[in-house]
């Protein structure tokens, strides 16, 4: 199956870029009080990459010969999904303040950046890992 890595990776890739393309758009529809960002079309394309990207994640990680812990960089990446998750997920919920709100959706785009910044640099620091080494 390792012939299959660079596709595998280009899908995960393409689906990283589709989800916070996706929850960006998402955030700012529901900040700005708009009910699209919640209806179930735009909920089901959101199961749907994320969907992609998690079984292609585990995809890359069945291929690859060393084990999840083996990588540091793997193990706070997938952390760092959790908090994402979280976040992300209250963000778009309307029952709290804005403020609240958009703090949330901040943090959860910080979080992305940080996923993405250590999925390039394959360290668990990420572009910070020059700061500390």
């Amino acid at each position: 199956m390792i012939e299959f890595y660079p596709q595998i990776k280009a899908v995960h890739v393409a689906m990283a870029f589709a989800t916070i393309t996706l929850f960006g758009l998402r955030g700012l529809g529901s900040l700005a009080g708009h009910h699209w960002p919640l209806s179930w079309p735009v909920r089901w394309v959101s199961y749907a990459i994320d969907t992609t990207l998690l079984t292609a994640a585990l995809m890359l990680l069945a291929i690859l010969p060393w084990g999840l812990f083996a990588n540091g960089w793997l193990a706070v990446k997938i952390i760092l999904l959790v908090v994402y998750i979280v976040l992300a997920y209250c963000a778009l919920r309307g029952s709290r303040a804005l403020s609240l709100r958009v703090m949330l959706y901040i943090a959860a785009l910080l979080v992305f950046a940080g996923i993405y910044s250590i999925a390039r640099a394959h360290h668990p620091l990420g572009v910070l890992r020059g700061l500390f080494t």
